[in-house]
């Protein structure tokens, strides 16, 4: 199977499931060289999610020499370190990953004037985990309301990663959960569009609860190699 073929399993899977919203695929693309990229790419797909700071810029430099005519949205989808955050806002597109006000503070300030608002998610921690990064429900409309007004950023909704030790029916608790708060937080007058969450084992599911956007990785590229880092 190479990854032309995954990609349109993937996508026959993601129309198969979405409903009368459309739903937007990241494909997630972190340990993986240029040249899986660029397979991905020409086969259609545009949107690219990274975790890893230096390795995303990396691949942005890459791409904006070696094919200066793609048209690539990159996500940066990872934990990010305030002494980080200069490097993200000058070179992705979306940061899918706030978790506190300092780094929308830090990634507002450092966006290049001459760059479009860079499009941000809250990351909300839905299962309320130790080692994991995220808003807590209960804090999550307090941040809305200070990231909302930054300038250089453009608040777009909300983003989760659920306990990878949930079984379906607490993954799509949760998923319900995020729903709500996506929904709660439009109805206190925030334009969102974007409700990212679901990933290569549960991205039907996510996209039944009300996904707009999937994260999938594996599912596209193969098992992936940490060797290396």
């Amino acid at each position: 199977m190479t990854i032309a073929d995954n990609l349109n399993i993937v996508r026959q899977a993601v129309d198969v499931a979405q409903k009368d919203t459309p739903v937007k695929l990241v494909a997630v693309s972190k340990t993986f060289p240029e040249e899986a990229i660029w397979e991905a790419y020409q086969a259609g797909q545009r949107i690219f999610g990274e975790n890893y700071v230096q390795e995303g810029v990396r691949k942005i430099q890459y791409f904006r020499d070696a094919q200066p005519q793609a048209e690539f949205e990159w996500h940066f989808i990872g934990p990010l370190q305030s002494n980080k955050s200069r490097l993200v806002a000058e070179h992705f597109d979306w940061v899918q990953s706030i978790d506190r006000l300092k780094i929308a503070r830090r990634l507002s300030e450092q966006r290049p004037s001459s760059m479009p608002a860079l499009n941000v998610l809250i990351e909300v921690n839905i299962d309320d985990e130790e080692t994991k990064s995220g808003v807590a429900p209960d804090d999550l409309l307090a941040i809305v309301k200070e990231v909302a007004v930054l300038p250089n950023l453009k608040l777009r909704g909300l983003m989760c990663i659920p306990s990878a030790q949930a079984d379906e029916a607490q993954s799509r608790a949760a998923f319900a959960q995020m729903k709500s708060l996506f929904e709660f937080c439009r109805k206190e007058g925030f334009d969102f569009d974007t409700l990212s969450m679901g990933m290569s084992a549960d991205f039907a599911l996510a996209i039944d609860q009300g996904a707009t956007m999937v994260r999938v990785g594996s599912a596209i590229f193969g098992a992936r190699d940490y060797s290396n880092r």
